[in-house]
Formats: C-alpha cells, sequence, structure tokens
C-alpha cells in the first residue's frame, strides 16, 4: 500500500512528457503583457496571497485568486494552495494556456507572465527575479502543470523564490543564528567509532567520503574542523565559526534562502556550503547525506514507506 502511495504522489513528477515540455516551452522575452486594454489592474495579474478574511493568517498557505471578471454574474473565489511536497494535493484548475519570461517594467530583473497575467509574491508586488535562468525554470514549472489541476508540490523553485524575496529581507538575522546555532552538531563533523566492529565499516566510509569535504572546509576558511565520536557533536573553534558566519551575512537573500533550504535537507551547513561554493555537485552531496543510512539499506534491505520516500523528497 505504501508503495502505491508513492507511486501516485510522484506520478506527476515522473510524467513522460515532462522533458519535451520542458524543451518546447516558448520563454520569449515580452516587451509588454498581452491582454485585454480595458482591464483593471486586478483583473492582469495572477496574485498569491496569505491572508484570509475568515480565518488565522497562515504561513504555510498561499491563496490563488484568479482575475476579475467583467461579467457580473461571475463571482470572485480564492483557493487554499499549500506549497508542501509529496502530498499528492491538487489545487484548482489549470487556468492559463501560455506561460513567458519577459524583462521587469523597470529593466532590473525578470518576471513570468500566465498569458497576460504577472505572478506576483504573496504581499502582491511583482515576482521579479534577478535572473533569466531562475525565471524561466520557474515558468518550467508552472508550465508543466496539467489541465486538470495545479500541484504545487512539483513548484520548489516558486516557493523558495518567494522565500527569498518576501521572508529572508525581515528574518535575515535569525536565519543566520539558526544556522550557526546548529553547525557545532552539522553532520559531517559527527564520526563513527572506529574500534567497534558495528560501525567500523561506516567509519571507512565516512573517512573516505566526508574527510575530503573538511580538507575543503580548512582551505576554504583556514581553519581546521574538529570531528567527535557523538551523537551531539561538539564545539567547533571560534576561527572557523566565525568565518562561516561572515561568509552567511555577505550572501544576498537569494543565496541565504538556498543556503538555508540545503542545510535542511542535508542536515549539514557544510554540505550546503559545499555546493554553494561549487565544491560538490547534487549527486555528490546526496551520497554524503545518506551515507550511513545507505550503508544500512545495503545491508539489511529497504523498508517501503521509508527509505524510499526519504529518498524520493530528498532528490
Amino acid at each position: 500500500m505504501a508503495a502505491s502511495l508513492l507511486n501516485k504522489a510522484l506520478k506527476p513528477i515522473k510524467h513522460p512528457n515532462f522533458l519535451s515540455a520542458l524543451r518546447s516551452l516558448n520563454f520569449s522575452s515580452l516587451a509588454t503583457a498581452h491582454g485585454n486594454p480595458s482591464d483593471g489592474p486586478s483583473s492582469s495579474s495572477f496574485t498569491f496571497d496569505n491572508a484570509n478574511n475568515n480565518k488565522e493568517k497562515d504561513d504555510n498557505t498561499i491563496y490563488i485568486k484568479p482575475p476579475t471578471s467583467n461579467a457580473s454574474t461571475e463571482k470572485t473565489t480564492s483557493v487554499t494552495m499549500p506549497m508542501s511536497f509529496m502530498t499528492g494535493s491538487i489545487v484548482g484548475k489549470r487556468f492559463y494556456e501560455k506561460v513567458t519570461t519577459r524583462e521587469s517594467d523597470d529593466g532590473v530583473g525578470w518576471t513570468v507572465m500566465l498569458d497576460y497575467r504577472t505572478l506576483k509574491t504573496p504581499s502582491k508586488r511583482p515576482l521579479k527575479l534577478p535572473t533569466l535562468a531562475l525565471a524561466k525554470a520557474i515558468a518550467a514549472e508552472w508550465e508543466y502543470q496539467q489541465t486538470d489541476g495545479i500541484r504545487p508540490f512539483t513548484m520548489p523553485l516558486m516557493k523558495l523564490a518567494c522565500t527569498a524575496l518576501e521572508r529572508v529581507p525581515l528574518t535575515r538575522t535569525k536565519i543566520i543564528e539558526h544556522l550557526m546555532k546548529k553547525f557545532d552538531q552539522d553532520l559531517v563533523f559527527c564520526r563513527a567509532p572506529e574500534d567497534n566492529t558495528l560501525t567500523a565499516g561506516v567509519h571507512a566510509r565516512q573517512v573516505e567520503k566526508v574527510d575530503p569535504l573538511l580538507s575543503w572546509l580548512n582551505s576554504e576558511f583556514g581553519f581546521q574542523p574538529i570531528v567527535y565520536s557523538s551523537f551531539f557533536g561538539g564545539k567547533q573553534g571560534e576561527g572557523l565559526s566565525k568565518a562561516v558566519e561572515n561568509l552567511l551575512k555577505k550572501t544576498d537573500d537569494c543565496e541565504l534562502a538556498a543556503i538555508d533550504a540545503l542545510a535542511a535537507a542535508a542536515h549539514s551547513l557544510v554540505i550546503a556550503l559545499g555546493i554553494f561554493r561549487g565544491k560538490l555537485q547534487i549527486e555528490e552531496a546526496i551520497e554524503l547525506i545518506r551515507l550511513e543510512e545507505d550503508l544500512q539499506v545495503d545491508k539489511w534491505g529497504l523498508v517501503e514507506g521509508g527509505h524510499d520516500v526519504d529518498i524520493a523528497d530528498l532528490k
């Protein structure tokens, strides 16, 4: 049953036409948005709104507000859109035909267009992205949506971009404090005991795979990291901690949002920084994150509905 639920949840992601859809996208840069000239501002945009007049504000929920119709008989409605992963949630039906990108009105950044509608952030500002590549990637997420409904869990970049533009500027200090609070217990600093027959194999694999990353950390920041044979880790040197914190403070909002998301998925700020600095590719990072668990799977077997879901969610 677990395998059946997993396949159902992953079905939209594994759609055979996904790659062909990406190749066929028309990501033309539009000088202006096309639409009915008589449309007002509220009818020419697709708005994300996390406020509900009848309910408490929920930071994990986004509402879709379709454009206002000129017909007096048509009512404006909102549809709850949870931005969660691997839930299989489907909200609303695809209401647009063409997805394009265009340069922002002020010439700084790029926006995504659903027909003549401009995507907006939860605070109702245009979703202005720093690079054309990111705009195209988010446009691809919207182009991939099926006609029967919009699947928020297949749009991680949309969620991450909204986080970078809306939340990070307001919570930057707290994000950095949280990352540094967990730094001493980083996954890569925890080393299995070498003198135990049950963990000797894990220790050997950690030395092989993790030590090169620790050596890079030393050369990158000029301080030797400390490893501990304890689940609770231990305190790193003040020099290394300060150097890492200074790097985080120099990042822009998009970079910090990405590092925070990577660190949360990896249980490791070091692995996140390795990806950010170009030391690690994604597949290499996944191998490091799953090193101990994969060894257990190889020895004892894979648990359906557990290990397989973890692997899919991480990827």
